[in-house]
């Protein structure tokens, strides 16, 4: 079966890309969780669109990586989250909240699907979150979670 994926997917390819997959991989879990399209002469030119919209979001090379991860390194981020006693969260942190607190303390701007974070954050602490910005670079940074008052 020929898809075009959609995001990135580990061992397989990147947006854009057009792959070749066993039948039931593509048809039991990439369609269905929006992984792929399906590959047709139409949308292989979707394909332009989606690589245009990857060159805009991606780190351009190692030097420009490993600034942005100079920048990272350096920062001290603090995310508010409404908590209940013992500092329990109502909810839990996600990816998105990263990026809006990375960019609120005065980092760069990342792509959420590039947070690596430690499980589900769930409580008030001090977490380490990983961030893969090239294939060969990847930025550590810690995040205070606090209560909101």
């Amino acid at each position: 079966m020929k898809i075009i994926l959609t995001q990135e997917v580990s061992g397989l390819g990147a947006p854009g890309d057009i792959v070749e997959v066993k039948d039931g991989y593509g048809r039991n879990f990439l369609l269905p969780q929006g992984f792929a399209i399906a590959w047709t002469k139409g949308a292989e030119k979707q394909v332009t669109v989606i690589k245009r919209a990857r060159s805009a979001r991606e780190i351009r090379d190692l030097g420009h990586a490993n600034e942005v991860k100079g920048q990272l390194e350096g920062l001290k981020v603090s995310l508010r989250a409404r908590s209940g006693e013992g500092g329990r969260l109502f909810g839990s942190v996600t990816p998105a909240e990263v990026v809006d607190a990375v960019k609120t303390a005065g980092g760069p701007v990342l792509d959420r699907r590039r947070l690596e974070m430690p499980g589900h954050i769930k409580s008030v602490g001090s977490y380490a979150v990983r961030v893969k910005l090239h294939p060969e670079v990847t930025a550590k940074f810690d995040l205070n979670v606090v209560a909101a008052k």
